[in-house]
């Protein structure tokens, strides 16, 4: 709650008391390491009061700058969210603000609850699903009893090698499959799909 000018008490948006909090917490946001579990949830804690869905990524210090990702979980439905946070983000001298997990070269090695999975050891296919980009993932080891595991690190990968926009609004169906599987013999590298996937959407909008 903020005094407007007019000497009425005006409620601030709740994207505004957001970046309040954070500028607030700047330093021990910077600097997060040195506390970094309860740190993030605080942060955690802050972003759900504008939207459930809300997620974050922190860059590493480069240049005295920190990048900070706002992210809507791969849920297209918090896309508004995140594009009204960021529309309210502060002019801070230390940081990066980027809406949307962007894509990284180079694509990161994944680890999710003790699975290990190296980006250059996945592979992938392309196929057309109406006007989006089909896209099959192969991994090594991949088996029914770890699926949820090999799915989050899929979509995880996805976003490193595409960027969360893209494969929320470009990319139709998503399958992960073994390297025992038929069509593994017409699959890439991992990190060729980038440039084939911006090929083949550019064919598709001309």
């Amino acid at each position: 709650m903020v005094l407007s000018s007019s000497g009425t008490w005006a409620f601030a948006s709740t994207e505004e008391a957001f970046w309040k909090w954070f500028a607030a917490n700047e330093q021990r946001l910077f600097t997060f390491e040195t506390d970094q579990e309860a740190t993030f949830d605080a942060l955690a804690e802050q972003l759900r009061r504008v939207n459930d869905d809300l997620t974050f990524e922190f860059g590493p210090v480069e240049n005295g700058k920190r990048e900070f990702v706002i992210s809507a979980g791969g849920i297209q439905a918090a896309f508004p969210a995140v594009e009204a946070l960021y529309g309210k983000a502060p002019a801070l001298p230390h940081w990066i603000w980027v809406k949307f997990r962007p894509r990284r070269f180079p694509i990161n090695d994944m680890n999710v609850g003790g699975k290990k999975v190296r980006a250059d050891d996945v592979r992938y296919l392309l196929a057309q699903d109406g006007d989006k980009v089909g896209i099959v993932l192969f991994f090594d080891g991949y088996n029914e009893r770890e699926k949820g595991t090999f799915d989050q690190m899929g979509y995880l990968f996805l976003d490193e090698a595409l960027g969360e926009y893209a494969v929320e609004t470009q990319v139709g169906f998503i399958e992960f499959q073994s390297r025992q599987s038929g069509d593994f013999g017409k699959s890439h590298p991992l990190t060729e799909l980038p440039r084939e996937f911006d090929v083949y959407v550019g064919r598709r909008v001309r």
